[in-house]
């Protein structure tokens, strides 16, 4: 980040216009050399990781409040499928994850792989995302108040059965 930071001040400072002059453009490709690519893509990969174990956390809580609330949700079979598939797929992505997270982008050999598998990675997760945006049009909700309605009135016809009982 050092290497990066000088070299944008160098080229700002070195502006003609600030009565300056140019850098050499060999100072340049030294300091750009210093990019490792590796390190790049890795770190790219774990901060996807980490969005991808939040969504999977999110679709898992989903799934346990649909099998909560059962077939009594209006949409449950669609909900029921939608996420499972939608946590398979990111299971799978994360299986990618693996993959390509091993591969070495200086070696010419392992480089057409992983452009293959980063493009499939992209191809997944633009269907991870419309199927999650569908989960959501159909109504997920994050509270349990049909679940809350469900003991009321469970509650109520309880209470109802106490008082023709006891003659009230």
């Amino acid at each position: 980040m050092k290497n990066i930071l000088n070299l944008y001040f160098s080229i700002f400072l070195s502006c003609p216009r600030r009565g300056a002059i140019y850098v050499k453009t060999s100072t340049i490709k030294k300091q750009v050399k210093g990019l490792d690519a590796n390190r790049y893509a890795t770190k790219k990969t774990v901060a996807q990781g980490m969005l991808d174990i939040a969504l999977l956390t999110s679709n898992a809580s989903q799934l346990k409040y649909v099998l909560q609330v059962g077939p009594k949700h209006e949409f449950y079979t669609l909900l029921v499928v939608l996420i499972s598939i939608s946590i398979a797929l990111q299971l799978l992505v994360g299986l990618l994850f693996v993959i390509i997270g091993g591969l070495d982008l200086n070696n010419h050999e392992d480089q057409p792989s992983a452009l293959i598998l980063n493009d499939v990675i992209v191809i997944f997760i633009f269907v991870i995302s419309v199927i999650n945006i569908v989960i959501s049009a159909f109504g997920i909700e994050y509270s349990n108040s049909p679940l809350v309605l469900e003991r009321l009135k469970f509650i109520n016809n309880e209470y109802l059965k106490k008082g023709n009982s006891t003659g009230v």
